[in-house]
């Protein structure tokens, strides 16, 4: 048994390097394209916040996912069946990513994971075991997702874009914006992230005595933190304004003091969707080792909450940063630069979009994809700019690999277990 939980390890690890190189695109992708961060800084960033969120906050989607990502009832009396299973949707996610990845082409984890795990289910107890109303769900979040996030990303830049980037005074324009915009980011993003990371503050305020509300902390902590935003970038522009001869032989990348400042903006957004990111989607990786860790421990099947070994989160986390590192630079270059040019005012507002329909979806309990709706956010902007700047051929590569995801991975998955059944079972 040693020597399987090594190999299950192995392969975990081998799905999260596979996760890292294709779904931190989501996070890095468009600060990459307008050139708010270099390649380099971005892998080093994303890979700094991807690993904290895993380690800290990935137990809870981990535990969900171990527990709810099968019916266990149904391999209750079979827990071995449930093992081969696991790892097979282990193998099924790794390749599928994997292929992906090489040709540059942004999929959804959680899509693959779930064709995977229909797939084995169909061949280890028949069709009524898959749950096709989550598939029929996934099926419509397809449409909507894009959709929903390029209409959100439109109506952003184009405001942007009207009130800012096509008035004669740029400089003075912002400044009158910022509050808005950093309510705008931190408000998104706040919502996503600063629950999970002021939990801890929250408990122990509780714990002294103090019977508060929730969300108290973390709404008090956002407003702080936009207001300090705010501050800090009225600060920053007042700076550009005055050295206005020197930002005109200035070697930066970004020589308009409106976009450098955009740039920050977007460099905050991104670092909050690596963060989330980490501590969401690792569990698509490490959930199935997380079942089979306690199926060793327990010889039963899991079938209500788990506690996950920080080893196996640090795994999971470490799998994401080199993946990320070695194999992520085609999928960032294929968001960030060829489906249109990005400027750092219209990738922040991708970046908006993205989290606001994540959030969307979260609420309402559908399952989407980050790479839909990012893809939808940056086709969204095109739109605005003009549609003639949109890189269709792309788009229809991204598209191809959208809709074949839960097939493909279903039938490797279906087609491995069938040959480990025969040789194992």
């Amino acid at each position: 048994m040693l020597i399987t939980l090594l190999f299950v390890a192995l392969l975990a690890f081998y799905v999260a390097w596979n996760l890292g190189a294709n779904d931190v695109a989501n996070a890095m992708g468009t600060s990459v394209g307008s050139k708010a961060v270099t390649l380099k800084q971005a892998i080093i960033i994303a890979g700094i916040l991807e690993f904290t969120g895993a380690v800290l906050f990935g137990h809870e989607v981990t535990e969900t996912l171990a527990t709810k990502i099968a019916n266990p009832a149904l391999f209750a009396a079979t827990p071995q069946i449930f093992v081969t299973g696991m790892v097979t949707v282990l193998i099924s996610c790794g390749v599928w990513l994997q292929i992906a990845t090489s040709r540059g082409l942004p999929v959804s984890s959680s899509h693959a994971v779930v064709g995977a795990i229909a797939g084995f289910s169909w061949v280890a107890l028949g069709v009524g075991a898959i749950d096709w109303s989550s598939i029929g769900l996934i099926s419509i979040g397809w449409v909507l997702t894009p959709l929903i996030s390029g209409a959100i990303a439109a109506l952003f830049y184009s405001q942007i874009k009207h009130w800012i980037l096509d008035q004669p005074n740029q400089v003075v324009q912002l400044q009158e914006w910022i509050p808005w915009l950093s309510a705008a980011l931190l408000g998104v993003f706040g919502v996503i992230v600063l629950p999970s990371l002021t939990q801890p503050l929250t408990n122990f305020v509780i714990e002294l005595g103090f019977n508060i509300p929730a969300y108290d902390i973390p709404l008090l902590t956002g407003a702080i933190a936009a207001v300090g935003l705010t501050i800090i970038s009225w600060r920053q522009l007042e700076k550009t304004g005055d050295n206005k001869e020197l930002l005109s032989t200035s070697q930066s990348p970004i020589p308009n003091p409106v976009e450098r400042l955009f740039a920050r903006f977007q460099l905050l957004s991104a670092c909050f969707v690596a963060f989330a990111h980490g501590s969401n989607d690792v569990g698509n990786a490490i959930a199935p080792l997380a079942a089979i860790v306690y199926i060793n421990r327990t010889g039963s099947v899991p079938t209500d909450g788990i506690t996950i070994p920080i080893w196996i989160l640090i795994l999971g986390g470490a799998g994401i940063v080199g993946g990320l590192a070695v194999w992520g630079k085609k999928v960032i270059a294929t968001i960030g630069e060829n489906i249109i040019a990005l400027q750092p005012s219209s990738g922040f507002c991708a970046e908006l979009a993205t989290a606001t329909t994540i959030l969307i979806a979260s609420r309402l309990g559908l399952p989407v994809s980050t790479s839909h709706a990012l893809v939808g956010g940056v086709v969204g902007i095109g739109l605005v700019q003009n549609i003639k700047s949109i890189k269709f051929k792309t788009l229809q590569g991204i598209a191809a690999a959208w809709l074949i995801t839960i097939p493909v991975s279903a039938i490797l998955s279906a087609a491995i277990f069938s040959i480990a059944r025969i040789l194992f079972l």
